[in-house]
């Protein structure tokens, strides 16, 4: 039974039930760095007194050594502050099973050895060319089924390369779990400032009325990092950025900005606007990827004062190396709300500054009264979500400067969650988390979803593919990208946020 999010509204306990949480690959970076320090402050809080947590590795341990990892990981930075009695208290109550993800007996150990709950969520923190393997055994074992209580499964991305392969790993899962139990998880859809888009249209009457082409001249999305491919040069290269965020990250906040108002706030409402969404977006042909897209990868640069290696010189990567690490796309959706108006989508690594934000520009007042005539000297108004860093929402207008003239700049309304709320945001996993443990769905994605993603970036992949066009730019490490992202913008006036 999923949780309504109307009572959560209401202040209500988000208190999970007894259960026992198995993490398949808990030896690995993504455990030490988000789900423990999640789970621990979920711990700290006092969210989850009835939750086993129980790791799953190939490593040479067993419970004893895996506690005294963990409780050294709580004294790192990833972890949230406490004292030591907490942290002992904590990894005092964790498991251990060594096996390999081939091995039965692993399998039927959770289910002697953690029989006490008849509830369990299984996460795949692993490599995808695990999760087939480690699904089948879970089916084998019975430790899928629905009888005695909840079996769930936490999925992380990448799902599947193309529209076929997530096809096929969503089968998969779905032989051994229902889709309602199916929890694909995008850890962006968890931050504060994502989950109040939807709030922030529906719940103020002052946006609603003109979050539509009859006020807005267009849509940016913007996901900058200034890290490079790090240790994931292999991954990158079967990967490139179109599929790593793209197809997950930045699709999925598109929907949030352009849906329609649910019927309400039960999780399949929610999903079915965001299908809505995905299946409107206008096909990139391959004759129009040359015009539409723009690829591009980073070469030497300096990065924060330092100089830093191009992407062919990092490890794993291939001298005359194709992938790119940049992708920009000018994106269309054929709806009454937002025809002709221009969705601009980029995402790159080694950029000048790291961020995630959306920005609504909106149109210029048809008689420029105080402008000398010149478009440029009034500039658009913009409604900015900022995602990270330091969560918040601005809000720019022109506002006249003071003296005997007409003169005008822009000037900004900031809300920031930091200094408006006086405490620290919870970490995306931990909301992610503790949802899959109440049975509320709403931030995860559907099969649907994913499904209509792939569908609309595999067209663009099959004309890259198909045309070798357009071709992959060369940018700076440390830049705001390749100046060809700049063809995207449509209209002269026209200009990316300054990175």
């Amino acid at each position: 039974m999923q949780e309504n999010p109307l009572m959560v509204g209401l202040g209500l306990p988000r208190e999970p039930q007894p259960l026992t949480l198995v993490i398949f690959g808990a030896s690995g970076d993504l455990t030490r760095r988000k789900l423990i320090p999640a789970l621990f402050s979920l711990y700290i809080k006092g969210s989850i007194p009835r939750v086993r947590i129980v790791g799953f590795a190939r490593r040479d341990w067993d419970t004893a050594a895996f506690q005294g990892l963990v409780r050294q990981w709580l004294d790192g930075e990833e972890a949230p502050a406490a004292d030591a009695e907490l942290k002992d208290s904590f990894v005092k109550g964790l498991g251990f099973i060594r096996s390999s993800f081939e091995d039965a007996a692993g399998y039927e150990e959770i289910r002697t050895a953690y029989a006490e709950s008849p509830n369990r969520i299984f996460y795949l923190a692993t490599p995808p060319d695990a999760y087939q393997t480690i699904v089948e055994h879970i089916g084998s074992a019975g430790l899928a089924d629905q009888s005695r209580g909840f079996s769930r499964i936490i999925v992380e991305k990448p799902l599947g390369r193309d529209l076929a392969s997530a096809r096929s790993l969503n089968d998969r899962i779905a032989h051994a779990f229902p889709e309602q139990q199916i929890y694909r998880i995008d850890h962006y859809l968890g931050k504060e400032t994502v989950q109040n888009i939807m709030l922030m249209r529906f719940g103020n009457g002052m946006f609603e009325p003109v979050w539509n082409s009859r006020y807005i001249d267009h849509v940016q999305i913007t996901m900058a990092e200034t890290l490079g491919v790090e240790s994931r040069g292999r991954y990158y290269e079967s990967a490139g950025a179109l599929r790593d965020m793209m197809q997950n990250h930045m699709l999925q906040l598109l929907t949030l900005v352009a849906m329609e108002p649910p019927v309400n706030l039960d999780p399949d409402s929610i999903h079915d606007e965001k299908v809505k969404v995905l299946r409107s977006l206008a096909p990139i042909a391959s004759h129009e990827v040359s015009t539409q897209t723009v690829r591009a990868q980073y070469a030497r640069g300096i990065v924060e004062g330092a100089e830093v290696p191009g992407y062919t010189e990092e490890d794993g990567v291939a001298a005359d190396s194709g992938a790119e690490t940049f992708s920009a796309l000018r994106v269309s959706l054929d709806t009454w709300r937002w025809s002709r108006v221009p969705f601009l989508l980029r995402t790159g690594k080694r950029l000048s500054r790291r961020t995630t934000e959306i920005s609504m520009h909106f149109k210029r007042p048809p008689l420029l009264l105080f402008a000398d005539r010149l478009p440029s000297a009034t500039p658009p108004n913009v409604l900015t979500f900022r995602i990270q860093p330091q969560e918040g929402i601005t809000i720019g207008f022109n506002s006249k400067i003071p003296g005997p003239t007409t003169q005008m700049r822009p000037v900004n309304m900031d809300f920031s969650y930091g200094s408006a709320f006086g405490e620290d945001l919870p970490e995306a996993y931990e909301r992610l988390l503790l949802d899959a443990m109440l049975g509320d769905s709403t931030l995860y994605m559907r099969k649907d979803e994913v499904d209509s993603a792939w569908s609309f970036i595999t067209e663009i992949l099959r004309g890259w593919d198909s045309t070798g066009t357009p071709r992959l730019e060369s940018y700076r490490a440390g830049s705001a990208g390749p100046t060809a992202a700049d063809s995207l913008l449509g209209a002269a006036e026209r200009r990316w946020r300054k990175l």
